[in-house]
């Protein structure tokens, strides 16, 4: 009964039936499944380093309830087919370009978790004119690799890790700032993070090693929104607020208590922000 229970937890969190919003967007010989739910303003949100659109259910349907919400893939994902593996994260910007293309959104707001981040700045320095609104959580501009980072991208590139071990599950409390308590949300982070092929999250650790928009940002003059967890050791506060300061009149908002995957445990809070920064956008476009 307890089994039963922990899995209609985690299909909960995940959206229930998400599945059967899922669509096809056809460019440029690339062939890409997005996710598309709600209705009202769009809002696209960019996939982290694991996890795919699966792992962005719970913010995206707290964004459903306000907006029209697109996840689209990555490449490396499932559902993403017809193109090489990305040399560079520039890539897969061009690949959101033709999807927010084919999708026939002029403006939208583009909001990108961690990695997905990463993709949204370079995204919104290449393509100015083509972005509404920018909200970024636990990414800069500048990518600083550490030996933690180092180790995990060798370790994931030679060596089968099993998805079941409890001692590599542990590094996840990492990602919530600290020991998180146990519960359908952790083990729903686990379980969704597990599904992104290790190989998939090595080769993206390996794009961020030549990451870098700083001398770029100057590009952007779209109403941009930086949030930042107050206990992410990941891209810690201090480093997201100074891409915040660097990107003209940016708003940088902190969520107490939140780790780097605070737009999962704190997503209420988070979609209120990417609310605020909607009808900002529309005050600038209208």
């Amino acid at each position: 009964m307890r089994i039963a229970a922990k899995r209609r937890a985690l299909w909960m969190l995940a959206g229930g039936m998400m599945e059967d919003q899922v669509n096809a967007v056809e460019g440029r010989g690339v062939h890409q499944e997005v996710v598309r739910l709600g209705r009202g303003e769009p809002v696209v949100l960019v996939p982290g380093l694991a996890g795919g659109w699966n792992l962005l259910a719970p913010l995206a349907r707290q964004l459903a309830k306000r907006f029209q919400v697109f996840i689209p893939g990555l490449r490396g994902d499932r559902g993403l087919l017809g193109v090489a593996p990305a040399r560079e994260i520039g890539d897969l910007a061009d690949d959101l370009a033709v999807t927010i293309e084919g999708l026939g959104l002029e403006r939208p707001v583009v909001m990108g978790v961690s990695f997905g981040g990463a993709v949204a700045l370079e995204y919104a320095v290449t393509h100015p004119s083509r972005i509404g609104g920018l909200a970024i959580w636990g990414a800069e501009a500048r990518f600083r690799p550490s030996i933690g980072t180092t180790i995990a991208r060798r370790a994931l590139e030679r060596f089968p890790m099993p998805s079941d071990s409890p001692f590599l599950n542990q590094f996840f409390n990492l990602l919530h700032g600290g020991r998180p308590e146990p519960g359908p949300l952790v083990d729903f982070i686990v379980e969704r993070c597990w599904r992104t092929d290790q190989s998939v999250v090595a080769h993206r650790l390996g794009l961020l090693e030549t990451f870098d928009v700083a001398d770029r940002l100057w590009r952007l003059d779209a109403p941009t929104l930086v949030l930042a967890g107050s206990r992410d050791v990941v891209v810690p506060p201090s480093r997201q607020r100074a891409l915040a300061d660097s990107i003209a009149g940016a708003r940088y908002v902190q969520v107490e208590g939140a780790g780097h995957v605070g737009f999962l445990t704190h997503r209420g809070q988070v979609a209120e922000a990417v609310g605020t920064l909607v009808r900002s956008a529309r005050r600038t476009y209208c």
